[in-house]
């Protein structure tokens, strides 16, 4: 067995070994970790002498690792494993140098996690002294001495392990290895922590200046153990005096090149000591017991973090350790303060150290280095939280904490700049340019905490900065560095954030508060200024940034508006690809803002911009060495280009220009397109792939033209766009048309038309409808794919919607042809699961064009001349699609929709109203379109109020006319239609809830109850005996439903009958006396 599994072991990791023989072994080593034995072959595979290959040794611990992890082994095999192991342990790792070769680095990891599962599993009861055995590794006599180093580490080892199995506050756990672990942390508590701290200060003693990786790992694992064992084991005269040389020596000895990496630990160890949950009066003894100030004024003043801050050499590993002992001091120190555990006296103390470290925080938040200064925001954020919450319960701020503030805000100011060393955007940067713009978000933050505990400083402040930049600029121009430049025009982006919050920047054409007049100035500044001229793309970019936040501006100052426009011109032709294409999203923002404004600039900068108007679609290069970002590249291009057309759309389309200014406008932008679309369609239909692209392209950018004109939307409460620019676009949607048809297997194609399609309908509004015949034969192709197929319908949604008086001719020709390729789309067989997704999303949207022809009184062309071959089978699918117990969403739409059928067809209620139901989904009416009717029209009643004290022959009252003791028989709009609906309808309520895969507990199941019984009050509503009639002497039979002593059936029927459709439902799901339906269809289910 044990040849087996190394054999195994070593053609699994063999990478020479044939495929098929290495699925081979590691089916059988898989196989392998689920028998219980197993470990009888492995362990001696680990502790062979001579040892044998290492991938043996460790895969042979893994095996056994996950037989104890997963309690494969009793207690006798784990005593048998732990006498093996430990065998090995004290031969290899014990005495003055054990015997043989020390394992490497990575099977000591794997022995460590071993010796930690058996203490997991042994420690409580039967391997009490477990830390006794380990402590026998270090030296004589469980002594620890300096005879054995390769023991003592692996003592170490194992210690820390012990604390991330049991003490890891990042490991989850499930609440029984949670309540193991208080076990094992108590037990070891009472019996060996004291022994154990014991054993760190004598290895720290004894090691000292003999080997920095034990004291490191030795400082390392008391951090980690501080947080929950007794503090006073570790804060002691006798260990402090070891820890902080090791403290004091990094400040002397450390640096980039050869950081002090034993310094560093002792450092994180204080930071542990520290953060070590304690009250609040206990929290502040500690800190100043531990003289941490003076400590890290020492350790700030050091060459490492002093002398060489602005040099290669500067060491910011220990700088970002100081950071954090910083960070969680101050952190604890505001907890102190803002706890309701503390007393005045502890509060006082509490303030003077917070004094004392703001400096140290504000040191380190403005370091250079931005992961050093992100460590103290945590500390940052608790501060002005804490101000804040001051702020609010006391109305002000005592003189200290106000005179942190200022402090506090030019720092963050200051940190928001770009360092010296940046250059912006280049391409080599990019990590490091997202990295440093995530940073400012997180300062961006802290700076709106500190508007909110002092908004006036907040504003001078900024004010004060962006003021004097400005001047600044006056008197260096093109000399200013860009950096400062940056910073203020940055923080002038982020001020709208107060100035706009309170209902907008102006009301009436005046400011709404100081912040929105002290923009408004800042504005006047900036726009006078020449800055939109100034040689760096960083700084016109955030210009053109400000311009399109601040549209508001320029509304109120429409005078400024020409010479932004003619930057923002000048701008989107920059020659840096970044400003560019971003200048052309920020430039049709504007202009949409300001168009109202433009006049008889208009046609200036349509004429100002149409050289950018040129489109050229491009391959990506399938050259073996292009970059694999080429191809995004150019998209990102041609949808940041797109941006152009709607401006100029946008730009025509404003009220200053007359409609024929406005249809010349869309012409001379429109026309060269359609041009180059009839020049390109030959070479499209002949194969070459860059002809589609354009083709592709062209049509996208008709279609972002026309959204530029208008964004009226079928069915909108305002006016679609003037006759004269219909008639502009009129010959793009034939293009359109010709360009589909043309190429009606490219799904680019496709893709685009529908694009255009969409947006064509809010400038020709009505006039599109007698093309949609032939767009659905373009768009729904053979190659159409269900996702096509599904927006198209959504489309069809829409027009529907907003053109229900104009539609009916074109939709009762168009339904037949239109429903045959949908029910070709459902026909076919999912491959995957995107094929399942669509196919589901298909079924909804069929389900839901034909409930949007209901709910806008268009039933009719259901059931026309023209459609009434297709009805059938429109009833058989919305059939299927309701028993279909594994898509519960889509039985739920077909459930509601058969409830509107009913309505609409079944003619008037003929019991109360009040005892009626409608589906929540669907809209219901109780008539068929007067304008457009197929069938017999509805009965109509007078109705006054009487009392019906009838009964019929089954014991179940009937219902009565109002005015008569007489029912009132059921008058289907169209004949025969309350028979269809018992027939074909009532059934499709039991299929469901009888199948055996139903679960009436699943959420979605229970929204699907209460539908289909919104249907069975909807057919009593219509029908009323004769559906009553129709469960019992029909449908029941027919389930196997029959009464028995508790009348089930009876009562059943008088829920029917009697409870209003919420009870109704709830009494369907829910199980209640003396009738349960659900458990009578359990018994059907059986």
């Amino acid at each position: 067995m044990e040849a087996q599994i190394q054999n195994a072991i070593e053609i699994a990791w063999n990478p020479l070994s044939a495929q098929d023989l290495k699925a081979q072994a590691f089916d059988f080593l898989n196989n392998l970790r689920s028998e219980p034995s197993a470990w009888q072959a492995c362990l001696p595979l680990f502790t062979r002498s001579p040892l044998l290959p290492e991938i043996v040794r460790h895969a042979s611990l893994e095996i056994i690792n996950y037989a104890i992890q997963n309690d494969q082994l009793d207690l006798n095999s784990l005593q048998e494993v732990r006498g093996g192991l430990w065998a090995y342990v004290t031969r290899v790792y014990g005495g003055a140098a054990g015997e043989g070769e020390v394992d490497s680095a990575s099977i000591q990891n794997k022995l460590t996690q071993t010796m930690t599962f058996l203490f997991s599993t042994l420690y409580a009861d039967t391997w009490p002294g477990f830390f006794d055995d380990l402590l026998g590794l270090t030296g004589p006599d469980a002594k620890p001495d300096t005879t054995n180093l390769a023991g003592t580490m692996l003592y170490l080892r194992i210690v820390g392990s012990v604390h991330d199995e049991i003490a890891d506050v990042l490991v989850s756990r499930t609440p029984e290895q949670q309540r193991r672990s208080t076990l094992l942390k108590d037990l070891i508590r009472r019996r060996d922590a004291r022994k154990i701290a014991g054993s760190w200060l004598e290895i720290l003693t004894q090691w000292r200046g003999r080997s920095d990786s034990i004291q490191e790992l030795c400082v390392t694992v008391m951090g980690r153990w501080v947080s929950w064992i007794d503090i006073s084991l570790i804060v002691n005269e006798a260990f402090l005096n070891l820890l902080y040389p090791l403290v004091g020596r990094v400040g002397q000895t450390s640096s980039a090149v050869q950081p002090d990496t034993v310094g560093n630990a002792a450092v994180a160890a204080l930071t542990e000591i520290v953060g070590k949950g304690m009250k609040p009066a206990e929290k502040i003894e500690l800190i100043l017991f531990l003289n941490l100030n003076p400590v890290i004024t020492q350790l700030l003043e050091s060459p490492p973090l002093h002398e060489r801050r602005l040099s290669s050499e500067y060491d910011t590993d220990l700088a970002e350790a100081v950071a954090e002992l910083v960070n969680t001091t101050v952190e604890q120190i505001i907890k102190t303060i803002d706890g309701d555990g503390s007393n005045p006296e502890t509060r006082q103390r509490a303030d003077e150290l917070l004094q004392a470290f703001l400096p140290h925080v504000l040191r380190f938040f403005s370091d250079e280095y931005d992961e050093i200064c992100s460590t103290v925001i945590p500390a940052l954020t608790s501060l002005l939280t804490f101000l804040r919450k001051s702020v609010s319960q006391e109305g002000t701020l005592a003189p200290h904490y106000s005179n942190m503030l200022p402090l506090i805000l030019r720092a963050i100011i200051q940190k928001m700049k770009y360092d010296e060393t940046t250059s912006w955007a280049d391409e080599s940067e990019q990590t490091e340019e997202a990295e440093f713009q995530e940073l400012r978000k997180r300062l961006h933050i802290l700076q709106q905490a500190v508007a909110t505990v002092d908004e006036k400083l907040y504003i001078e402040t900024v004010t004060g900065v962006v003021d004097g930049t400005f001047d600044a600029l006056a008197r260096q121009g093109s000399q200013m560095d860009w950096r400062e430049l940056d910073v203020a025009l940055h923080e002038m982006f982020l001020f709208g954030d107060l100035a706009v919050k309170n209902g907008g920047l102006y009301t009436k054409n005046q400011p709404t508060s100081v912040a929105s007049m002290m923009l408004t100035r800042m504005m006047l500044k900036m726009v006078e200024s020449d800055v939109a001229s100034f040689a760096h793309a960083a700084i016109q970019l955030q210009y053109l940034e400000i311009c399109n936040r601040y549209g508001v501006f320029f509304e109120v100052h429409p005078i400024y508006i020409p010479k932004v426009l003619e930057n923002y011109v000048s701008l989107v032709h920059h020659s840096h690809a970044r400003v560019r294409r971003r200048s052309w999203y920020l430039f049709q923002r504007f202009v949409k803002q300001v168009r109202s404004h433009m006049g008889d600039i208009s046609q200036t900068v349509i004429e100002a911009i149409s050289d950018l108007l040129v489109i050229r679609a491009e391959l990506p290069n399938d050259a073996p060495d292009a970059s694999s970002d080429d191809g995004d590249q150019a998209d990102a291009v041609f949808t940041s280009q797109l941006y152009l057309f709607e401006a100029v759309g946008s730009i025509s389309a404003s009220n200053a220009n007359p409609a024929e200014k406005q249809k010349t406008f869309a012409e001379s932008v429109s026309k060269p397109l359609l041009s180059d679309l009839q020049h390109h369609l030959g070479p499209a239909k002949a194969g070459d792939r860059r002809a589609v692209l354009q083709c592709h392209h062209l049509l996208m950018a008709l279609g972002t033209l026309a959204r530029g004109f208008s964004d009226w939307t079928p069915g909108a409460a305002t006016q679609p766009p003037a006759k004269q620019v219909s008639d502009a676009f009129g010959p793009g949607a034939e293009a359109t048309l010709v360009a589909l048809e043309t190429l009606p297997s490219s799904y680019d194609i496709r893709t685009a038309a529908r694009f255009t399609f969409v947006r064509l309908i809010g400038v020709l509004g009505a006039r599109i409808l007698p093309q949609v015949p032939r767009w659905i034969e373009g768009l729904l192709s053979q190659t159409s794919s269900l996702d096509e197929m599904a927006m198209f319908l959504r489309l069809l949604d829409q027009i529907i919607f907003g053109f229900k008086s104009e539609i009916y001719g074109i939709l009762d020709s168009l339904l037949a042809p239109l429903l045959q390729r949908v029910f070709a789309g459902l026909a076919q067989t999912p491959t995957g699961t995107d094929d399942e997704i669509q196919l589901s999303e298909l079924r909804r949207e069929y389900l839901n064009v034909l409930l949007v022809i209901l709910n806008n009184d268009l039933g009719a062309v259901l059931v026309s001349s023209t459609n009434q071959n297709i009805f059938d089978t429109v009833i058989t699918t919305i059939e299927h699609f309701a028993t279909d117990v594994t898509d519960l969403l889509t039985a739920k739409l077909a459930f509601a929709l058969l409830i509107k059928m009913s309505t609409t067809w079944g003619g008037p209620d003929v019991i109360p109203t009040s005892s009626s139901s409608t589906s929540s989904t669907s809209q219901p009416t109780t008539h068929t379109p007067s304008n457009h009717t197929s069938a017999a029209p509805a009965a109509t009643t007078t109705t006054t109020t009487t009392t019906n004290s009838a009964t019929s022959t089954n014991g179940v009252p009937p219902p009565t006319s109002p005015t008569t003791s007489h029912p009132i028989p059921p008058q289907p709009s169209l004949p025969g239609f309350t028979t269809f609906m018992l027939h074909r309808f009532s059934p499709l309520c039991w299929r469901i809830p009888t199948h055996p895969a139903f679960h009436v507990r699943d959420a979605q199941a229970r929204q699907l109850l209460h539908e289909i019984a919104a249907l069975q009050k909807t057919l009593y509503a219509k029908t009323g005996d004769e559906y009553l009639r129709f469960l019992r002497e029909v449908e029941f039979p027919r389930l196997g439903m029959v009464d028995g002593p508790g009348k089930e059936v009876d009562a059943y029927v008088e829920a029917v009958r009697t409870l209003e459709r919420r009870r109704f439902a709830g009494y369907f799901v829910v199980s209640s006396p003396p009738f349960s339906p659900l458990f009578l269809l359990s018994e059907v289910k059986e």
